[in-house]
């Protein structure tokens, strides 16, 4: 194996991504969000009819109250410059269960209510009262499962992928992907040493971090993340960095992975070698590193791939599937990326849509160049996964100039 370190930036190389509709979006949602969070769930499950109660309304309506106000300030404590991690547990807690418990106020309070209204069932007060037991009914078992979903260990999903370039000597080669681990406020180390173990069972010829490894420096969350150096492979582990990296001194992640025996592909590319036959490993910064002031950081594609036979076939480490594009127009055959979780909790991967241009699993973009976009192996914040569920992935890469091996 060749390790081949990034040269001079090309000319005329594309700059960052213009901000996308999410992102312009996302300036008014710390406005308006919390309030049609808690708003419209108290307004369905008190307000609409249900003639609670006066004790049970009011009670009712300052818990929501507590938690429109206590969600932002929390989540300022926890995220913000303080980093409490007690108050980042509480925000991002109420933060999943607002955000469940929104989705279907809105989605029972007009679809129930509407069909308990078509088959006359009961008086208006009997159906709101109906409505709200529902809701409260359903979320209570979504936030239970999902919690589960969240903090077990990902399932593994096996996944066949051929690569018309690569090479008869190569085919078989095992690529083990993991990726948002999001070590963070929640302890979890045992989480992260029975995820590497079963990583381990993969017998993987590549390993793989796609980013996002944490939120927190990597000082404050060693700890949770030293169980990556156990992490076994034949050929190489390697790592490139995520968005959450930025927020959280970047380059100490990039110190910590190559202590614990990771190579970080910052820009550049390592050759992996089998059976006479050579494929391009290569990386790049997350697409949000220049806008980080830290020197040298930078999704830079020319970079990694300076001085690599054309010829070879290129699998790519870019966190987000929106570098896709780019590595479409430079002809990469496969890259693996993480960042959309899924969505993590339904029905927000339609926001993560308007955002990425892939969701999960594998796609086609351009003439030759597979995406694969691993829904993630941890959880971001709200310690929920609904209808998302992490993943740890086993790529075996064929090539089709050989029969597929048993």
């Amino acid at each position: 194996m060749t390790d081949t370190d990034s040269a001079r930036p090309a000319e005329g190389e594309a700059r960052g991504p213009r901000p996308s509709r999410l992102h312009s979006l996302m300036r008014f949602i710390p406005l308006i969000a919390p309030v049609l969070l808690w708003a419209v769930p108290c307004w369905v499950l008190l307000h609409a009819g249900q003639h609670w109660p006066l004790a049970v309304a009011l009670v009712g309506t300052a818990v929501f109250f507590l938690a429109l106000v206590g969600m932002p300030l929390a989540m300022v404590r926890g995220h913000g410059r303080r980093q409490q991690d007690w108050a980042a547990i509480i925000g991002d807690t109420l933060l999943g269960a607002g955000w469940v418990l929104f989705t279907w106020s809105v989605l029972l309070g007009v679809l129930l209510r509407a069909a308990l209204a078509v088959t006359g069932v009961g008086d208006s007060q009997d159906r709101a009262r109906i409505v709200a037991w529902a809701v409260l009914g359903v979320t209570a078992v979504l936030l239970t499962w999902g919690y589960t979903e969240a903090r077990r260990v990902p399932r593994v999903r096996r996944i066949d992928v051929q690569l018309p370039r690569l090479g008869a000597g190569l085919d078989g080669l095992r690529v083990a992907l993991v990726t948002d681990t999001h070590y963070g406020p929640l302890d979890r180390a045992r989480w992260s040493a029975r995820v590497c173990e079963t990583v381990n069972t993969l017998e993987a010829d590549l390993v793989c971090h796609a980013g996002d490894i944490a939120d927190g420096t990597a000082e404050r969350r060693r700890a949770q993340a030293a169980p990556l150096g156990t992490v076994r492979a034949t050929r190489a582990r390697v790592y490139v960095t995520g968005n959450h990296e930025y927020y959280s001194e970047a380059q100490g992640w990039v110190v910590l992975m190559d202590e614990l025996g990771w190579e970080p592909l910052r820009n550049r590319h390592l050759l992996l070698e089998r059976g006479g036959d050579t494929l391009v490993v290569a990386g790049v910064d997350d697409v949000t590193a220049e806008s980080s002031g830290l020197a040298g950081h930078r999704a830079h594609l020319a970079g990694a791939l300076d001085g690599a036979d054309p010829d070879l076939p290129v699998l790519l480490l870019a966190h987000q599937p929106t570098f896709v594009d780019r590595a479409a127009a430079a002809g990469i055959d496969l890259q693996l990326s993480g960042h959309t979780h899924g969505g993590q909790i339904w029905p927000f991967h339609h926001l993560v849509r308007l955002d990425q241009p892939a969701l999960a699993g594998l796609s086609h973009h351009g003439a030759r160049t597979l995406l694969y976009t691993s829904r993630g192996t941890g959880f971001w914040g709200p310690p929920f996964r609904v209808f998302a569920p992490s993943e740890i992935t086993l790529l075996v890469l064929r090539s089709p100039r050989t029969a597929t091996a048993p």
